[in-house]
């Protein structure tokens, strides 16, 4: 296939979720040849503004607003100004497409990808979405009929989709994630100072923290650990909860075999030391821990628009490739189950192997050639 120099317009955004795989998708874009223009359009005031230049990328924010579902004054006050911010965003969108001219159009879900999309469509550019999750979004839904091929994560999308639109092409990740070799074992322990005679639990709950994950363990550590004598654990606490974090461990300070922080750098050699990892079921961390190779424990949060983060990990529980705990019950069993598969090697191992089967290494380079033919 020839990569010709194109002008590409990526829109979405409000969450990593959606900024990650925009981004991954771009660098890939870029890569096929150098040349061609990426444009970002976000949502104002939202993560994508930060992380999208830092990537390297142009972005330009739409007044886009989301409407708030929880019902308090504040909320209400949001949700009046939607249908207005929606218009101007539109508006706003029509012009920066006339100014930017783009061959194509890309959509990665979000309220911030509405706007861009409904215009590109609208002005006969050719457009195409991805959908990171197992439950489609609303924004996607909406757009699915009028673009030219929806990219998706995970099989059975036809519920939500038009069947003769949907390539199933796995979500982009970060390059730096692959299967975890003995030499990058021994590297991840070695940089994380742990021992390499104990057994490792990896719990992560992204950048701000999942304060579900951070209570399992505090509960855990306070019962004195049982079941941990030679297990030690890489817990990132995320940046909201690392105070009170701090001051529940002035209380254990002689205990082993515990490192928290609240931000992992190398989520590479996290990965690659942990012989289980507990985790929120976001569609990027499911992706990089089939494409880890890693057996997780997932405790999908309840706070996610339509349940989406147990749609994600019932694909993989469904294939014996992860184990599932309910939020409300991740105080009395998340440590448990994730020690009992620490305790049995052969399923350990059992759902490593399905979970590798899941992953899909080239997603960016699918989806980059899915632009590609939608331009023919």
């Amino acid at each position: 296939m020839e990569y010709k120099k194109i002008r590409v317009i990526i829109s979405g955004g409000g969450t990593g979720g959606h900024i990650f795989p925009a981004v991954s998708i771009a660098s890939r874009l870029r890569e096929l040849n150098p040349e061609s223009e990426i444009l970002f359009v976000g949502a104002e005031g939202k993560m994508e503004m930060e992380k999208v230049p830092a990537a390297g990328f142009k972005i330009v924010g739409l007044p886009i607003v989301g409407l708030q579902r929880q019902l308090n004054w504040r909320n209400f006050i949001n949700d009046i100004q939607v249908p207005f911010k929606v218009l101007a965003s539109v508006f706003k969108a029509k012009r920066l497409i006339r100014e930017f001219k783009p061959d194509i159009a890309i959509g990665v879900g979000g309220y911030a990808s509405a706007p861009l999309l409904y215009a590109a469509t609208r002005m006969g550019i050719p457009s195409l979405i991805q959908e990171q999750n197992g439950f489609a979004g609303l924004t996607n839904k909406i757009l699915a009929k009028k673009v030219g091929r929806i990219c998706v994560a995970y099989e059975g999308m036809e519920r939500f989709f038009p069947a003769d639109k949907i390539v199933l092409t796995g979500n982009p990740i970060r390059k730096d994630i692959v299967p975890a070799t003995p030499q990058t074992k021994e590297e991840g322990l070695k940089y994380y100072g742990m021992d390499p005679a104990k057994k490792h639990i990896l719990v992560v709950g992204g950048s701000l923290g999942s304060g579900t994950l951070n209570n399992a363990m505090k509960s855990w550590i306070s019962a004195g650990c049982p079941g941990g004598g030679d297990v030690e654990v890489l817990w990132q606490c995320g940046k909201y909860y690392k105070k009170g974090v701090d001051t529940f461990m002035e209380g254990h300070r002689d205990l082993q075999g515990i490192k928290y922080n609240d931000f992992i750098g190398r989520m590479d050699l996290a990965y690659d030391m942990a012989d289980v990892i507990i985790s929120r079921s976001g569609a990027s961390s499911v992706s990089e821990i089939c494409a880890a190779h890693k057996a997780a424990v997932f405790v999908p949060s309840p706070n996610v628009a339509e349940d989406h983060q147990t749609h994600n990990a019932m694909a993989l529980v469904r294939r014996d490739a992860a184990l599932l705990i309910r939020d409300s019950e991740a105080r009395e069993k998340l440590l448990p189950s994730a020690l009992g598969l620490l305790a049995d090697p052969e399923r350990l191992s059992a759902i490593e192997a399905n979970a590798g089967a899941m992953a899909k290494m080239n997603a960016a380079q699918e989806i980059a050639d899915e632009v590609y033919k939608l331009l023919k």
